[in-house]
């Protein structure tokens, strides 16, 4: 019974995860090989075409570059709370926001960039009357590929400060306190401990980001009315169409395609975090 009980306990979380997250996946992965006349390979032709390499190509570009920008801002956020006492009030008002903001995304996000930034957004009228500044002179960006780079940073750095802010309180003051004892100035103690120290999990919270921006849908869905530049809004576009089931079979291999490259992006952020837990205990 010892051992039965705690199997029993997971039941519903496993029971969860087969029919929300396996069975959905299967079922689109499926519909990219069977058809009305059975199972099929040839959907695969889809990865290999012009504009399935494109959204591709825009979708991983938009993602590692929220990833690192979102990163680095992240981290030097992680750095100025690890100084803030644990109990103080603006290191708890800043790890409040950063859970709520780190899903704050979507619909709401969308609309929130579009009445603060937009066309007629109180910040775009305020800057064209008081000052003369326009910044769509160039174009409406917001409604294009580059107007997700701002959104998605929104969560991404509160995301980014969630996860690597424990792996920067991990640090011990004893270890710069070994180094300096032994010779050593910052640098040396930055160059031989901190830096290896803080690589894995930095890198594992990247790969995290990466995979939070690839997989984001809603908010691009919101900006994005007109195009499919990124392969969530390309399998939109495949499942309304009105081609019938050959645009089914393509979500489904553009899904399959989308799982690929996550499994890829989740196996070494759990190898880095692995790594980088041996350190945290």
């Amino acid at each position: 019974m010892r051992r039965t009980l705690p199997t029993l306990g997971l039941t519903p979380f496993v029971a969860y995860v087969l029919l929300f997250l396996a069975v959905p996946a299967l079922l689109a992965i499926g519909s990219g090989f069977f058809g009305p006349d059975g199972f099929s390979l040839a959907g695969l032709s889809v990865l290999g075409e012009a504009a399935t390499l494109s959204a591709f190509g825009a979708s991983l570009w938009v993602s590692a570059i929220t990833a690192v920008v979102g990163g680095l801002v992240g981290a030097i956020l992680c750095w100025a709370l690890a100084a803030l006492p644990e109990r103080g009030p603006l290191r708890r008002v800043v790890d409040a926001a950063s859970s709520v903001l780190a899903q704050f995304g979507g619909v709401m996000l969308a609309f929130a960039f579009i009445a603060t930034v937009g066309i007629q957004g109180l910040v775009t009228v305020t800057l064209r009357e008081q000052f003369g500044i326009d910044i769509f002179a160039s174009g409406v960006w917001l409604y294009e590929l580059p107007g997700l780079f701002l959104p998605y940073l929104y969560f991404q750095v509160p995301l980014m400060v969630i996860t690597f802010l424990p792996a920067v309180l991990a640090l011990r003051l004893d270890w710069s306190e070994a180094v300096a004892t032994l010779g050593g100035g910052s640098t040396a103690y930055w160059r031989r401990v901190g830096i290896p120290v803080l690589a894995p999990a930095f890198l594992g919270s990247l790969l995290l980001l990466f995979a939070n921006a690839f997989s984001s849908y809603a908010t691009a869905a919101a900006l994005i009315s007109q195009g499919s530049q990124i392969v969530p809004l390309q399998i939109r576009a495949a499942l309304i169409g009105e081609t019938g089931a050959s645009q089914q079979a393509t979500a489904g291999v553009l899904a399959l395609g989308m799982i690929l490259v996550m499994v890829v992006v989740m196996l070494g952020y759990g190898r880095l975090m692995a790594r980088a837990a041996r350190w945290q205990r």
